[in-house]
């Protein structure tokens, strides 16, 4: 199994999970030409992808699907609600295509060697998910675009061998920053994006004896910095009640403009 960010960051977020014969992305949200980049980094190329799972139609995870679509014959899973969002959004009505998937949170599916069961979030979009990844006895967990997560959330993301987990933003620089109150109010709310301090409380939650890795994702680029939400994670994981340390695994901050390292298992 391999496990990589191919960017993230609140301008753009596309992951890849895949084996030897089954090969997916999470969310289009760059160009195409960047995504192509990602996978040739992977001896890959879109025509090799199987599916593509978007996580929810805010910008920053669909930019690049209508460019897909009229090239690749990829199918695309996701929400009613989500699809929905997609379709209202589209103002030149190009995205009508029927390579749209409804799936149904709690409710697994089967692409090729790999198991996919989408698990609910809370967040601003119609009806946004995360995702849980399997092949074989791996599983991949990819929580992002969250403001806050429930026992239900620790529920479907333990026993992982490796997670995306949001570190959106550093409080006191959100509070302090130039962004609007409403916007600042929004990013904060159960319905906006997961603190540096949340991801990490989170994640004390989630580790255990077979985790391979773990990338924080979807910086802010406005309010957080790669080194603070690293240092702040980490500080979460050394002071949590949990018998782990920061250095234990790999904790990779998921790079915004390029491809980030590779994680096999």
């Amino acid at each position: 199994m391999r496990f990589t960010s191919i960017a993230s960051g609140s301008s753009g977020n596309c992951t890849y999970i895949g084996s030897d014969n089954t090969h997916v992305l999470v969310d289009a949200g760059v160009s195409k030409k960047r995504i192509e980049e990602g996978l040739k980094t992977l001896e890959l190329g879109l025509s090799d992808i199987d599916a593509i799972f978007v996580t929810h139609e805010h910008s920053d995870h669909i930019a690049a699907l209508r460019t897909i679509l009229k090239k690749f014959d990829i199918p695309i899973y996701a929400t009613k609600g989500t699809i929905e969002g997609i379709r209202n959004s589209d103002k030149k009505n190009e995205m009508t295509d029927s390579r749209f998937i409804p799936i149904t949170c709690d409710k697994e599916i089967t692409v090729g060697d790999m198991k996919i069961n989408p698990m609910v979030i809370s967040h601003d979009a119609l009806e946004p998910c995360g995702y849980r990844f399997f092949i074989g006895d791996k599983k991949v967990g990819i929580a992002t675009d969250l403001g806050c997560y429930s026992d239900y959330t620790v529920e479907c993301l333990k026993d992982c061998d490796a997670l995306l987990l949001e570190a959106n933003h550093d409080v006191r620089m959100l509070q302090t920053g130039p962004y609007p109150y409403v916007l600042k109010t929004r990013i904060l709310g159960d319905r906006g994006h997961l603190s540096n301090e949340k991801s990490g409380e989170l994640l004390c939650k989630l580790l255990n004896d077979k985790i391979r890795g773990v990338f924080l994702g979807h910086l802010s680029k406005e309010n957080n910095l790669p080194e603070l939400a690293y240092e702040t994670v980490r500080v979460e994981i050394e002071m949590g009640d949990n018998p782990y340390h920061g250095n234990d695994f790999p904790l990779i901050v998921a790079d915004r403009s390029s491809i980030s390292p590779i994680l096999e298992f």
